[in-house]
């Protein structure tokens, strides 16, 4: 197949950006110091991160100049040597990474290969752009970078220059690189919802099993009763089912309520007196009446 667009535009970018952080690395021209008192006036001090070099416009440069003011020893060409050596290394194994998977005598590029070199080269230009900002930011500070009081001037090196470029270089071929994860991640998504949808599904849990247990022994009232009516209880339907043989008994005549006292009797003492003695008034009985209950 074909190589990608993004993979070509990291090859072509990321060499370049190696390169010019490597020129800017070894080259002595961060700073340039000019305006010396007691020195011709086309004299230039060229001030790198390794080495200073004076030139004139009529003689030849000279490099390994002292150093009495203490430039090489300040923290921002310190930190600068450090972070733009580990700048070239990171971007020298994401190249050799970013060969190994881009092509590698493949029929197709190895995706996660060429996504870690993008990052490797990433890093690498980020490496690189903290020092530049870092030595940019004190470059007039004489106090952090020394310099002859003025009339010196300080102006900006082709060195720093280059070393922002390589830094942006590095950052967008790393960054065109690593979007080399994207074709990667779609087929293991795509593996991912192929395999999910051809496994058997899983049984439901514990919680969901269901458990037929024993209706509860209800009461006669609410038993045998359903829909606003009684129903006949299990026994009485089976007695109601089985042939009736013979004939039916008389039933005895309900039981009425009966006094085994005879409450008339004091009355009927009063009114065969008063009938006597001929007075109408009846003489009250000590014995309840059935009118009186």
């Amino acid at each position: 197949m074909r190589t990608p667009a993004v993979m070509t535009l990291g090859l072509v970018l990321a060499p370049c950006g190696l390169l010019l952080n490597l020129t800017s690395t070894l080259t002595p021209g961060w700073r340039t110091v000019k305006g010396f008192r007691d020195q011709p006036v086309d004299v230039v001090l060229f001030q790198g991160l390794w080495d200073m070099c004076r030139e004139q416009s009529s003689r030849e440069r000279q490099c390994g100049q002292p150093d009495p003011l203490g430039y090489l020893s300040a923290q921002p060409v310190l930190g600068a040597r450090g972070l733009m050596l580990s700048s070239l290394a990171a971007a020298a194994l994401g190249l050799l990474l970013a060969t190994l998977g881009v092509r590698c005598w493949r029929d197709e590029p190895h995706w996660v290969l060429a996504g870690f070199s993008g990052l490797l080269l990433f890093l690498s230009g980020l490496l690189s752009l903290i020092p530049a900002s870092w030595y940019n930011h004190f470059l007039d500070d004489r106090d952090v970078l020394p310099a002859q009081p003025s009339p010196v001037t300080v102006q900006v090196g082709y060195s720093l220059v280059l070393a922002y470029l390589g830094s942006c270089l590095l950052l967008l071929g790393g960054f065109s690189l690593a979007l080399s994860f994207a074709p990667w991640c779609e087929e293991r998504c795509h593996r991912c919802r192929k395999a999910a949808s051809s496994s058997p599904r899983r049984r439901g849990s514990i919680s969901t099993v269901h458990v037929d247990w024993p209706q509860p022994a209800l009461t006669p009232a609410i038993k045998y009763y359903s829909d606003g009516q009684h129903r006949p209880r299990p026994a009485e339907l089976r007695a109601d089912s089985r042939p009736k043989a013979g004939f039916p008994m008389p039933r005895p005549p309900p039981k009425a309520y009966t006094n085994p006292m005879d409450v008339l009797d004091g009355e009927k003492a009063v009114s065969s007196h008063g009938a006597s003695s001929g007075s109408t008034k009846p003489y009250p009985s000590s014995l309840p009446c059935d009118s009186d209950l």
